[in-house]
C-alpha cells in the first residue's frame, strides 16, 4: 500500500490559485468536484489493466486529479497539465523539478539502491549518482521518512527532486520489469554455458534445459518490455548490438539514436532467439543474415515490426524496424507538402498512366509518401500492385510481392509478370538496373500508373540517373510524368518553442539579406527530453515533367539545365523548402543546414 500524500487535494488547489494557475471559478470547481473525480478516476485505474502496478496504489494525486478536468490556465491558451502542477509543487516546496526522460536514465542507477516494493510503496526512483550522493526523484515531497531510511540502512546521502507520479510509474513498470527479467535470466543460466552454441546447448539436456526453461519465461517479458517502452517512446528502429563485454540496447527517436540499456553479453543470444523464433527465423542460422517480421498489438493499433540479423564481429545483431500504421499511412495533406507542392503532386496521382518518381536517401520517409499516396488512390475500382524488397507493412488493400532473390523473385522477374495480374496502379519498391526501370517504362506505356523510387539527391538527377541506365530519353519524354524529392527535418518542441534572430554570419550563409530576420528554436524541455525537437515533417523538391522539360530531353542533358528549367516554372529547392519551413517556425536553422548541405 503506498503512503498517502500529505499534500491533499484542496491544499494544492490552494496554492494553483495563489500562484494564478487557477481562477476563482476553477478552484471552486475542483473544491466542489474534486472528490468525486477523484474516485470515479481510482475505478477506472483498478478496473484497468494497462498499468500492472495499478493495484498496488493506493490514491491518485492531487496533480493527477486536477489536470484531469483539462483546465486552461488564466489569461493564455495552455493547459494545466500534471507537469506544470508538479512544477508549482516544486517552486513552493523548495525542490527541484525534474521531468523523467527515460531515454536518459541509467538501468543500474534505477535499480541499484532500491526494491521495486520500496520504490511503488513511496513513489520514489533513484535517478543519478555524483560525488557519492545519489539523487532521488519524488512525487511526495512531504515524505522524509523513507528518504531518511534509506540514508540509514544504505548508508548513502540522497539528494531529492520532485517528479510527477505519472512518470515514476512508468519508469517502475519499464525499467525495473526489464531489470528484474534481465537480472533473474541471468542468475537462472547454468554457469559456464555458452548459449551462443544452439548445437551444444541442446546436446547438454539433462543440465541445461532446466535452467533454460525457467530463463525463457524472463526472456519473454524482458522482450516485452522492451519492445512496450520502444513504442511509448515513439522510436523508429531498435538495434541490439553485441559487445566484447555487453550488449547495448539502442532506440532511433526523430531520427537520432539513443543509447538505452545495456545487458550481460551471456543473455544476448537467448534475447536474439526469442526475437528471431517471434520473426519466424531459423533460429541455428547465425551465419547469415535474415529478415523476417512480427505483428502485434498496442493502444489498440496493429504495429508491424521488420526483423533484420546480421552476424558481426561478437555475435548477430539485431535491428527491429517499427511501423506504426499512424506514421507510416498517413493522410497526404499531413506529410508536410506547402501548398503548390501538394496539389502539383496530387495531380501527379490524378493521372491514369506514366512514371512518379519518390527519391531520397535512406531515412527520408519515401515509404511513408508512397504508402500514403497508394492509400489515397485505393478503392473497389482499382487493383493496386506492389513490389517490395521487403514488404513494409501489410495492406490488405494492396496485392504486395515481396522480392527473393534467392528464387529468382527479383523486381524485374515480377514486372515482366506482372502485367498479366490486369494492374491498375503498380508500386516498385525502387529501380535498380536497367531491366527494372525498362520494365516500368513498359507498364506506362501500356497504360499503367507506376510509382517507384530512386537514391538521388534531388529530382532533376532523377532523370540523369535513369539516363544512364539506358532508357532512351524519348520514352522518358513519353512516360515520365512528375519526380519528388524529399528529405525529413526535425520539428521544434511546441512546448518549449522561444524566437531569435539568425546572426550575420547564420543569413549570409543561407544568402537572406533581410536584416533582423526572427526564427525559432525549441529550449529543451521534458516533452522534447531537452531536445528541443519532438517529430519530424517533410520537405519537398516537387518536378513537374511537363512539356518545356521533355522538350528539352536528350542524352546529354545536365541536372543543372533540368534545375534551371524546373525553376522557370517554379520548383522550389530542397534547401529553399527548409528554409520557408525555418521561417514559418517549424524547424531550426541548424536542421535546414544539416539535412540540406
Amino acid at each position: 500500500m503506498v503512503a498517502k500524500h500529505a499534500l491533499n487535494l484542496q491544499t494544492v488547489s490552494h496554492l494553483l490559485h495563489r500562484q494564478h494557475l487557477l481562477s476563482d471559478d476553477q478552484l471552486q470547481m475542483i473544491l466542489t468536484q474534486g472528490e468525486t473525480q477523484q474516485a470515479r478516476l481510482q475505478r477506472q485505474q483498478s478496473s484497468g489493466h494497462s498499468r500492472k502496478q495499478a493495484k498496488d496504489v493506493d490514491l491518485l494525486s492531487p496533480a493527477e486529479v486536477i489536470s484531469s478536468f483539462n483546465l486552461e490556465i488564466p489569461g493564455g491558451k495552455q493547459l494545466l497539465t500534471e507537469d506544470l502542477i508538479t512544477e508549482s509543487l516544486a517552486k513552493a516546496t523548495g525542490l527541484p523539478y525534474l521531468k523523467i526522460d527515460p531515454l536518459k536514465l541509467d538501468l543500474e542507477i534505477v535499480g541499484q539502491h532500491i526494491s521495486r516494493a520500496f520504490a511503488l510503496k513511496n513513489l520514489m526512483i533513484p535517478v543519478a549518482v555524483k560525488n557519492a550522493v545519489v539523487t532521488f526523484a519524488v512525487s511526495d515531497p512531504t515524505n522524509t521518512e523513507a528518504i531518511e531510511e534509506l540514508e540509514r540502512t544504505r548508508q548513502i546521502r540522497i539528494a531529492r527532486v520532485l517528479a510527477s507520479r505519472s512518470d515514476i510509474l512508468k519508469i517502475l513498470g519499464e525499467f525495473f520489469g526489464f531489470r528484474a527479467s534481465v537480472i533473474a535470466a541471468e542468475s537462472e543460466l547454468q554457469q559456464g554455458t555458452d548459449i551462443s552454441n544452439l548445437e551444444q546447448y541442446f546436446q547438454m539436456r539433462s543440465t541445461v534445459q532446466q535452467g533454460a526453461e525457467s530463463t525463457d519465461k524472463h526472456i519473454i517479458a524482458a522482450v516485452d518490455f522492451l519492445l512496450q517502452y520502444a513504442f511509448d517512446q515513439r522510436a523508429s528502429d531498435i538495434h541490439i548490438e553485441p559487445k566484447r563485454e555487453k550488449s547495448l540496447i539502442r532506440l532511433r527517436v526523430d531520427g537520432v539514436m539513443h543509447n538505452v540499456h545495456s545487458i550481460p553479453r551471456n543473455l544476448h543470444p537467448s534475447i536474439v532467439s526469442r526475437i528471431k523464433l517471434l520473426a519466424r527465423l531459423d533460429l541455428a542460422e547465425k551465419r547469415r543474415p535474415q529478415d523476417g517480421r512480427i505483428k502485434t498489438e498496442h493502444k489498440g493499433k496493429i504495429i508491424e515490426l521488420r526483423v533484420s540479423t546480421l552476424p558481426v564481429a561478437f555475435g548477430e545483431k539485431v535491428v527491429i524496424r517499427i511501423f506504426d500504421p499512424d506514421i507510416l499511412m498517413q493522410d497526404l495533406e499531413k506529410l508536410g507538402f506547402e501548398p503548390r507542392e501538394y496539389q502539383l503532386y496530387t495531380s501527379f496521382l490524378r493521372q491514369p498512366n506514366g512514371i512518379l518518381l519518390v527519391t531520397g536517401p535512406t531515412g527520408s520517409g519515401k515509404t511513408t509518401t508512397l504508402y500514403s499516396s497508394l492509400r489515397a488512390l485505393a478503392s473497389p475500382e482499382v487493383n493496386i500492385v506492389t513490389v517490395e524488397d521487403p514488404i513494409e507493412m501489410v495492406m490488405e488493400e494492396f496485392n504486395q510481392v515481396g522480392v527473393q532473390s534467392a528464387i529468382d523473385v527479383t523486381f524485374a522477374t515480377v514486372l515482366r509478370n506482372i502485367l498479366r495480374q490486369d494492374p491498375d496502379i503498380i508500386m516498385i519498391g525502387e529501380i535498380r538496373d536497367k531491366e527494372t526501370a525498362e520494365n516500368a517504362v513498359q507498364a506506362a506505356l501500356t497504360g499503367h500508373l507506376v510509382l517507384s523510387t530512386l537514391h538521388t539527391n534531388d529530382a532533376p538527377s532523377s532523370i540523369t540517373r535513369l539516363l544512364e541506365l539506358g532508357i532512351p530519353y524519348f520514352l522518358l519524354a513519353s512516360t515520365l510524368i512528375g519526380i519528388n524529392a524529399q528529405r525529413l527535418v526535425r520539428s521544434i518542441c511546441k512546448n518549449c518553442k522561444r524566437p531569435r534572430l539568425l546572426s550575420d554570419a547564420e543569413r549570409d550563409y543561407l544568402h537572406l539579406g533581410e536584416d533582423d530576420v526572427k526564427i525559432w528554436e525549441g529550449a529543451g524541455c521534458g516533452e522534447c527530453r531537452g531536445t528541443g525537437y519532438k517529430g519530424r515533417s517533410g520537405i519537398f523538391e516537387v518536378m513537374d515533367v511537363n512539356s518545356r522539360i521533355k522538350a528539352a530531353l536528350t542524352e546529354q542533358i545536365t541536372p543543372a539545365t533540368l534545375a534551371a528549367l524546373a525553376k522557370q516554372d517554379g520548383m522550389s529547392s530542397l534547401r529553399e523548402s527548409a528554409i520557408r519551413k525555418m521561417l514559418l517556425g517549424e524547424t531550426t536553422f541548424e536542421e535546414v543546414v544539416a539535412v540540406t548541405g
